[in-house]
């Protein structure tokens, strides 16, 4: 098969494509012939080998975190039903994803409707259930005013969607024209570009009242505006790439009332369910319409180095993913 393989950490250009042996599945393993492959920015970070928020893989190894596809083969323990069902599965950090082929252990994954977009469902099954934890923490309800940054983002899509569907009046922020119009499309209320330097004055001058919360992806100085805009009493949510440079204290907290909560990390882990609740959560909402992934232009499974610097360049909108070409 033809798979995405890294040898040594470093810039995009370290994922090669390259012919690798077929794997096959062990005992209670399936083999998911992938239709599309998610790409995240937590791979463009191990890729890197130096700030990743998780143990960083022995190399040579193949990246990626989340498949969808058939299963095309089964190994011992597996019932044969599974041959041929459409499937969903996040297969862990770095765990060989980027491939035409992976391999997953059958309670660890997802069956889907033989209709459902395989872009749409790897989107929910990683995305989509790092976003229902998100919102769990978050609560937010018709009697808020949402601000979310990133908002032509994975997470910043759905997020979008469930504020409007519970009522609240959305603010959607992101960086230039084309993620602007996405954001409006998603239904956001108010949709701004962060990268013009009267945004915030925008929202101020748009809003009848201020706003009680952040949904925040972004950080750094788009994440500090973001916090600015808060009335009394606001909360904000971070789960963002630059958590650590907001720049607010206490003291900015106390002034206003305010609340500032991490959704990821520990937070995430201890969701009531576990992973598996917060996946079946995601899948419902993408089955019912509930939500629907924003999902971008499609790279080759050939083309993941530039799918990696395209993420890194803030020049994406919605889930990045990989579509293997069949031969």
């Amino acid at each position: 098969m033809r798979a995405i393989r890294q040898h040594e950490f470093g810039p995009a250009e370290v994922l090669r494509y390259e012919e690798v042996p077929d794997p096959h599945p062990g005992a209670g393993q399936v083999r998911i012939a992938v239709a599309a492959a998610g790409v995240h920015l937590v791979d463009t970070s191990i890729r890197q080998g130096g700030r990743s928020p998780f143990p960083l893989p022995e190399l040579p190894m193949t990246p990626g975190r989340e498949v969808a596809g058939v299963v095309d083969e089964i190994g011992e323990g597996v019932a044969e039903e599974w041959l041929g069902r459409h499937v969903v599965a996040h297969l862990g950090m770095a765990s060989g994803g980027y491939a035409e082929f992976a391999v997953r252990e059958v309670e660890a994954v997802q069956v889907v409707p033989e209709s459902t977009d395989p872009t749409e469902a790897v989107a929910m099954i990683g995305t989509g259930r790092t976003t229902m934890s998100i919102l769990r923490t978050a609560r937010p309800s018709a009697d808020d005013v949402v601000l979310v940054t990133s908002a032509a983002g994975g997470i910043g899509a759905l997020a979008i969607q469930h504020a409007r569907n519970v009522g609240a009046t959305v603010v959607g922020a992101s960086g230039g024209p084309t993620k602007v119009d996405k954001v409006r499309e998603l239904g956001a209320d108010l949709s701004v570009d962060y990268t013009e330097a009267d945004w915030a004055d925008r929202v101020r001058e748009e809003l009848d009242q201020p706003v009680s919360l952040v949904l925040d992806g972004a950080g750094g100085a788009y994440g500090r505006a973001a916090f600015d805009l808060l009335g009394p009493g606001g909360r904000i949510v971070m789960y963002g790439r630059e958590l650590g440079e907001h720049r607010f204290t206490s003291d900015d907290l106390l002034a206003r009332a305010l609340t500032a909560t991490v959704a990821l990390g520990p937070a995430l882990l201890k969701v009531p369910g576990g992973m598996r609740a917060l996946e079946d959560e995601a899948l419902a909402a993408l089955a019912d319409g509930t939500m629907k992934p924003l999902v971008g232009t499609p790279f080759p499974l050939g083309e993941a180095a530039e799918a990696h610097r395209s993420l890194e360049n803030r020049q994406t909108y919605g889930k990045v993913v990989l579509v293997p070409e069949r031969h």
